[in-house]
């Protein structure tokens, strides 16, 4: 069984064979459920597209690959099918992320927590922007993308999850209740960030982040969304402005030590550790706008500090985890 060695005859034959029997009987017939993602267009028509291609091996291979044989996504069957010249589309969109949940909520608070109609020229534009919103998950967008009606839906699944709201909830999910609940503990803030994210996405600044680590984020903790915690890390990582924050450390005469727990790379390590230290940009993800970064927005600290820092938010500052490793040590 070769998979993927299906022609566009076979896959033509595969269909044929769904419309004559009908498409519940095909998909029981074989063993597939109802696509969810993707469906193949054909003559006006939508079919499932994972069975389609599984039952075109039948014509070449002489058996229908099983649904747990192959995926049903982009890797398998839609790259088999769109290589033989047929149209796939996507039908479900990725689910919303904290930055866009952000500024919905951002909306709901200004309307006295209420949700807004499709037709409300701050969902428009919301619809608009959140459209055009750089994308790091890869994942496909169908036509429906965050259009207003979809925009809508979620300012009402963020408002009946008020603790005031007395109605009964819509399907609201739990990031739109960390956020609800990030925004009632700490408005001034989360207003601030979401108008930061709204201001970026006008001005396009954030197409110009390098790309981020998925891996080394997912161990930041950021409740102002991930666009922002991506600008901090750029900043943090900008190797000139590192470079100039050690070099204005040295000419003060100052040891190049972490300023929170004075661990010192180069007595530690030698040679190897010599003129190494982490930045940190202590200024907080909302209120770090486009502004130019200072020096004074920047401390010098180890790679275990650093990571404590950024480890559970509200992140502290330098002198604030300083403060707590003192008492740390005074009590032991």
């Amino acid at each position: 069984m070769r998979k993927g060695a299906i022609t566009r005859e076979a896959i033509l034959k595969a269909l044929h064979e769904c419309d004559r029997i009908g498409r519940p009987a095909f998909l029981e017939a074989y063993g597939f459920k109802e696509a969810q993602s993707y469906v193949l267009l054909h003559d006006g028509r939508e079919y499932d597209s994972k069975a389609i291609a599984g039952v075109a091996h039948k014509y070449t291979e002489g058996r229908a690959l099983k649904a747990d044989e192959f995926s049903g996504g982009r890797n398998h069957a839609v790259a088999w099918l769109k290589r033989e010249g047929f149209r796939v589309r996507f039908v479900r969109n990725p689910d919303w992320s904290r930055d866009e949940i952000i500024l919905a909520c951002h909306l709901v608070m200004k309307n006295g927590w209420k949700g807004l109609d499709a037709g409300d020229p701050q969902v428009q534009e919301l619809s608009r922007l959140l459209r055009a919103l750089p994308d790091d998950r890869l994942s496909p967008r169908s036509e429906t993308f965050r259009n207003p009606n979809g925009v809508a839906r979620k300012t009402f699944d963020i408002a009946t999850q008020h603790p005031e709201y007395t109605g009964k909830p819509t399907n609201g999910g739990a990031t739109d209740r960390a956020v609800l609940a990030e925004f009632l503990a700490r408005p001034a803030e989360m207003s601030a960030a979401a108008e930061l994210i709204w201001e970026a996405l006008m001005t396009g600044s954030f197409r110009a982040l390098p790309p981020a680590d998925d891996g080394e984020l997912e161990e930041y903790s950021a409740p102002e969304g991930r666009l922002l915690l991506r600008r901090h890390v750029a900043r943090e990582r900008d190797k000139k402005l590192r470079q100039k924050k050690i070099d204005a450390v040295l000419r003060q005469g100052a040891p190049l030590v972490c300023e929170v727990c004075d661990f010192d790379f180069e007595a530690v390590y030698g040679d190897r550790g010599a003129g190494y230290i982490e930045c940190h940009h202590v200024v907080p993800l909302h209120v770090a706008g486009e502004g130019r970064t200072k020096l004074s927005d920047l401390a010098l600290i180890c790679s275990n500090c650093h990571r404590m820092i950024h480890r559970r938010a509200p992140w502290p500052t330098p002198a604030g985890l300083r403060g707590l490793l003192e008492t740390r040590r005074s009590e032991a």
